[in-house]
C-alpha cells in the first residue's frame, strides 16, 4: 500500500482509495461493474435518460440519489434545445473521467492540486450523419483536451494527467472502442 502525508488530500479520501485498492487485489470480482441508464423519448429529438442503479462489488447497488439527464439538439439542428446534445455528454464524459482520475492519482501520489480546469473540443462533420457523403465519419473527427493546472511543479503535474490518459476508461473507449450490441423490442 502506498501512503500519503495526509489521509485526505485534493478532496480524495486516500485511506479510502487505498483501502479499495487493497479490497479489489484480494479479490479481483470486487472489480467488476455494470452501469446502465435508461431512456425514453420525450418529442421531437428530446429524450431523457435516468441513471440510479447499478451492479458492483458483487451486488446490485444504487446511487445515493437519481440522475435525471435530459438530451435535445439546438434549434440550428431541428430541436428546441432542451438538453445538451449527445455528442456534448460525450465530451463531458471525457473531461470527468480524466479530470477524476486526476484527482485519484495526484491524491495517491501526493501530488498537491489548487486547480484543474479543461476545455474539451470535438470537432464533426455533419455530411455523415445526415447521410450526405459516404466518406464523413458519423461521429467526431478529433477531439482535443486542454488542461490547465495549478498545485505542484508542473513536471508532476503533467505526469499525473498522463497517468490519468493512461487510466480513464472514457478515453479507452473513445480511443480504442467497444462492441456495442443493439437489440430491438416492439409492442
Amino acid at each position: 500500500m502506498t501512503t500519503t502525508e495526509t489521509p485526505v488530500r485534493n478532496g480524495v479520501d486516500t485511506a479510502g482509495l487505498f483501502a479499495t485498492l487493497d479490497a479489489v487485489k484480494g479479490n479481483p470480482d470486487l472489480a467488476k461493474f455494470q452501469f446502465r441508464a435508461s431512456n425514453v423519448w420525450i418529442s421531437g429529438t428530446h429524450n431523457q435518460s435516468t441513471i440510479d442503479g447499478f451492479f458492483g462489488t458483487t451486488q446490485e447497488m444504487m446511487h445515493e440519489q437519481s440522475w435525471t439527464l435530459d438530451a435535445d439538439h439546438p434549434a440550428v439542428l431541428v430541436g428546441r434545445d432542451q438538453g445538451p446534445t449527445p455528442v456534448e455528454y460525450l465530451l463531458h464524459a471525457l473531461a470527468a473521467c480524466l479530470t477524476s482520475g486526476l484527482a485519484n492519482i495526484a491524491a495517491a501520489r501526493g501530488v498537491t492540486l489548487t486547480e484543474v480546469r479543461s476545455k474539451v473540443e470535438g470537432d464533426i462533420n455533419l455530411l455523415g450523419i445526415f447521410g450526405l457523403s459516404d466518406e464523413v465519419r458519423n461521429g467526431f473527427e478529433q477531439i482535443k483536451v486542454t488542461f490547465t493546472l495549478s498545485g505542484d511543479d508542473p513536471a508532476k503535474l503533467r505526469k499525473v494527467v498522463e497517468q490519468s490518459r493512461m487510466r480513464s476508461a472514457v478515453f479507452d473507449v473513445i480511443t480504442n472502442g467497444v462492441p456495442v450490441s443493439i437489440e430491438v423490442n416492439t409492442d
